[in-house]
């Protein structure tokens, strides 16, 4: 097991590049369940949780292999053959993500049995929403022993989906199941998010046909079969947004490379609010913002999560971790997860001043925070750990980093190159 040490207090200065996005690249990666022919992603993370979705398509037959270094990487999801729709507990229950295969083996293969999911415990999320969705496109779905078995002897159906609230797990599924559906499929107050369009478009580079993305309703007219693609994953805006953040706390200014200030939707005007300058810099050969932290504490700010293109709720822990500093009151409100403010009690370690009302955060800025250890409790509270390490004075020592290399890829080389005190021991 590792832990991660910061030394904090010493401003961030120099550029950093942008990963891919790993909430694009999971669902791609299952979208390579869809064709018997190669799917191409370049540009792909290193990642815990890609290497976990790995491990669970090959369970099923894929052939899946990286390739390259640097910002040519990728990796390659060839399915020619699906030797089994079974993905089992023992893989699945390491990432909620890994359940989304259930849509794939079931459009492909006419029957599936997936595990019901685990991942992050941020809050219940249920797969209701896909297996309704299922059903209403003709499959036959039961629950036996924690797994979902599923079933479709004539093939699925086109039919209209309406969603009851938007979410990104079940317009991925649906989108991904409906390519290969029989006639029309119509998903209502589908999510919006720059990952469901480029998981979109990826498919409309395989043969699918898809009209409406990045809006609510998106038309889907069924394909008979799927062809291949070489695709290039977008820049992580959740990744993003971490640094961008951690560059304001720690009072630096770093060029973040490959990301637009319009990919950073609300944060954006959010940072301003808090007095971050955040300006497109031309300088670079690819796209750039140059994120300069305020010279004194940043202002209080309040944020409400939403769906795209409200305010992230990947970035709402991120944002928190700045606002410990903040000269002022923030109010912090969470509406898409019921359980994502566990990482209040670590912060607290640190010596922030934060209480909780229902849904609601309410932080109270202090002069300094200071160095102790600390947990990460799950993938967005663990880098929001490191931003208020970078910011606290003395040492803050990081246990169970392993949410951390989830979803960050390579962050102490990143941060390290940026002049920070930051370094990883094993225990």
């Amino acid at each position: 097991m590792d832990r991660i040490l910061i030394e904090g207090g010493t401003p961030l200065h120099g550029t950093l590049a942008i990963s891919g996005s790993k909430n694009a690249v999971l669902p791609l990666m299952v979208a390579g369940l869809l064709t018997d022919q190669p799917v191409i992603l370049r540009g792909t993370p290193r990642l815990a949780d890609t290497r976990t979705l790995a491990s669970v398509l090959q369970e099923l037959g894929a052939e899946v292999e990286e390739f390259g270094s640097g910002p040519g990487e990728g990796v390659r999801v060839h399915a020619h053959d699906l030797t089994s729709v079974r993905a089992p507990y023992e893989l699945v229950s390491k990432m909620r993500a890994s359940f989304w295969v259930l849509g794939p083996l079931l459009a492909r293969a006419r029957k599936a049995e997936v595990s019901l999911p685990g991942g992050c415990a941020i809050g219940t999320r249920p797969v209701d929403l896909y297996l309704t969705g299922l059903a209403k496109m003709g499959a036959d779905i039961a629950v036996e022993g924690g797994y979902v078995i599923a079933a479709a002897r004539d093939g699925l159906k086109g039919a209209r989906l309406d969603l009851p609230f938007v979410s990104v797990g079940a317009t991925h599924v649906l989108l991904m199941v409906a390519t290969l559906a029989e006639g029309t499929t119509i998903i209502t107050n589908a999510a919006s998010e720059p990952e469901i369009v480029d998981v979109g478009r990826c498919l409309q580079a395989l043969g699918a046909q898809i009209d409406g993305l990045g809006t609510r309703t998106i038309h889907i007219s069924g394909v008979a079969q799927l062809g291949g693609a070489d695709h290039t994953v977008s820049r992580d805006r959740i990744e993003a947004g971490a640094y961008a953040l951690a560059v304001a706390a720690s009072g630096g200014s770093v060029d973040l490379t490959g990301i637009t200030g319009e990919e950073l939707g609300a944060l954006l005007p959010a940072m301003r609010l808090a007095g971050v300058q955040v300006e497109e810099n031309t300088t670079h050969t690819q796209p750039a913002l140059r994120v300069s932290g305020p010279d004194a504490r940043p202002n209080a700010t309040p944020v409400t999560t939403e769906p795209y293109p409200g305010f992230a709720t990947d970035l709402q822990a991120p944002f928190m971790g700045l606002m410990c500093r903040a000269n002022g009151v923030s109010r912090i409100r969470e509406t898409i997860f019921e359980n994502r403010f566990m990482h209040v009690q670590e912060l607290a370690r640190l010596g922030a001043d934060i209480s909780l009302e229902g849904d609601t955060a309410i932080v109270t800025g202090v002069d300094q925070l200071y160095g102790a250890p600390v947990m990460a409790t799950d993938l967005r509270a663990s880098v929001t750990l490191v931003i208020a390490g970078l910011a606290a004075r003395g040492t803050t020592t990081i246990n169970r980093v392993y949410h951390l290399d989830r979803g960050y890829e390579r962050i102490e080389e990143k941060l390290s190159a940026c002049g920070a005190k930051i370094w990883r021991e094993k225990i």
